[in-house]
């Protein structure tokens, strides 16, 4: 739990670190704006006095290669109106362009007219090309930003997630290649431990206790060598498998505890691996147990839909907050003090992995109990 909480912190702060910097930049860029576009408005207000300046009959006199110097170096879209509403004057505009619908298109952007006198009593302008890519500029930058962290993101996962299955693969198979010595030396010594007291009924009791411990270590074992390669997968009735893993935990789960599992008279035939699936049950009824404390009740019931098999199993313990529904099945994401977290998350790996099927939880709450739900192609 502590883990996987500082991992969602670090996630977290990184975000907020991204987010920052792109406000940082939108604010920057959007400073930047205001000031280009103040500047453009002035120069449009400069051009409209400049040309009432020219066209004003008392200064045909003068020299005017200054103020012709600043109509050419004019770049804003501009159109001035005369005090009745007529287009006085008119530049940066395409040949042959309709004057008047570019008016309307000005006045209806939004940008208040620049008031000038005479000639020049109104003047529309619109902004630059550079300018207007610059105002959209922080769009396209919180754009190319999701794109980058979303391939980012799911790189990550895609390597993580690989690194991951190849340490996992590796610990199960080292653990069933370890554990393949111990179990080999045990069952030599059961044998031999018969041999010396085949008289002694407790001895030979205790034996049989021995071996079907070492039988439940084989099946561990085998478990754990199918990690990571292709399982075979055989039609087995579902409800037997069910009541199978149900006679294991119930011998022991505490006298408190009530199993309400359908009956293994029934017969649904779907294509598992029986030991896997047996570790996914198991661990669900484990975790349920954990969950109760030792009382309530657990509950299995198979349902049919289209082409898939159901398998709820329910509980009735402290249940699981609803923001955490897909958390439990992230390695390292445990709620015990002992544990490594890895029990749902191996369920979820045999489940989806092995089986083509899913694993989710659906429903759960508080002091409500928890429902997981298996669900398998049919046989």
């Amino acid at each position: 739990m502590e883990l996987y909480a500082k991992k969602s912190r670090w996630k977290l702060s990184l975000f907020w670190v991204a987010m920052i910097i792109l406000a940082i930049s939108t604010l920057y860029t959007n400073h930047i704006a205001t000031e280009l576009a103040e500047g453009e408005r002035n120069k449009a207000d400069i051009w409209a006095r400049t040309i009432d300046y020219i066209n004003d009959g008392e200064n045909l006199d003068e020299d005017l290669t200054i103020p012709y110097a600043a109509i050419e170096d004019m770049k804003i879209p501009v159109i001035m109106v005369t005090e009745t509403g007529k287009i006085g004057d008119s530049a940066n505009f395409p040949e042959g362009a309709d004057l008047e619908a570019e008016l309307k298109s000005l006045k209806n952007s939004g940008i208040p007219p620049i008031e000038g006198t005479g000639y020049a009593r109104f003047i529309y302008y619109k902004h630059t090309r550079t300018l207007t890519l610059l105002t959209y500029f922080p769009l396209l930058q919180l754009l190319f930003f999701a794109v980058f962290a979303g391939i980012g993101y799911l790189l990550f996962s895609s390597a993580r997630r690989s690194e991951q299955n190849q340490v996992w693969v590796g610990m199960a198979k080292e653990t069933a290649h370890q554990l393949g010595t111990p179990i080999s030396g045990i069952i030599g010594w059961i044998d031999h431990l018969r041999v010396l007291k085949p008289d002694e009924e407790e001895v030979q009791e205790v034996l049989d206790e021995l071996g079907n411990d070492v039988e439940r270590l084989n099946l561990i074992a085998d478990r754990f060598s199918k990690i990571g390669s292709e399982p075979k997968l055989t039609p087995v009735n579902i409800y037997q498998e069910l009541d199978e893993c149900r006679n294991y935990m119930q011998r022991r789960a505490s006298r408190k505890t009530v199993f309400d599992f359908p009956s293994p008279d029934q017969i649904m035939n779907v294509n598992i691996n029986p030991p896997l699936f047996a570790w996914v049950v198991e661990n669900l009824l484990r975790n349920a147990l954990d969950a109760m404390g030792g009382k309530g009740k657990i509950s299995a019931r198979v349902t049919e839909e289209d082409k898939f098999v159901n398998i709820e199993i329910s509980d009735t313990g402290k249940g699981i907050p609803s923001n955490k529904f897909k958390t439990v099945f992230e390695p390292g994401f445990t709620t015990k003090k002992r544990g490594w977290g890895l029990g749902l998350s191996l369920a979820k790996r045999i489940i989806e992995s092995y089986h083509s099927g899913r694993i989710f939880v659906k429903k759960s709450g508080i002091d409500e109990g928890t429902t997981f739900v298996i669900k398998l192609p049919k046989g």
